[in-house]
């Protein structure tokens, strides 16, 4: 199939078909004029790429799922080439989590402290 109908049937757009091969995540065979022709299994692989990029991984990170993902990564995203990504994107999202609670409390402190202090007028 050309890129237009893989495209349609992922539900993506050619941009973002083309952005994936660049970044090494799709191999389509090119014809003698130039055009890109994938397999029915790039459908597949594309909706993955999309899942796995829509729980916050980067391309760099789903690249560590290329043995897995022709398979259906949303019945079982875990492959074991992936495991360690995961677990250190996992650390990265608890951390930013933590910081920002940091934030949280501190922004609730000094709301606490100018409501507790009257203001003052000149």
């Amino acid at each position: 199939m050309l890129i237009g109908e893989l495209a349609d049937r992922a539900g993506t757009t050619v941009k973002a078909v083309r952005y994936y091969e660049r970044r090494g995540l799709l191999h389509p065979r090119r014809a003698a004029n130039g055009y890109r022709h994938y397999d029915e299994s790039a459908v597949g692989r594309v909706g993955n790429i999309r899942l796995l990029l829509s729980l916050g991984l980067t391309t760099d990170d789903v690249r560590s799922f290329l043995p897995c993902l022709d398979l259906d990564v949303a019945g079982a995203i875990l492959c074991p080439a992936s495991a360690d990504v995961i677990t250190r994107r996992l650390s990265e999202v608890e951390e930013k989590i933590a910081d920002l609670d940091g934030v949280r409390q501190r922004l609730l402190a000094a709301l606490k402290d100018t409501q507790a202090t009257p203001a003052t007028r000149s």
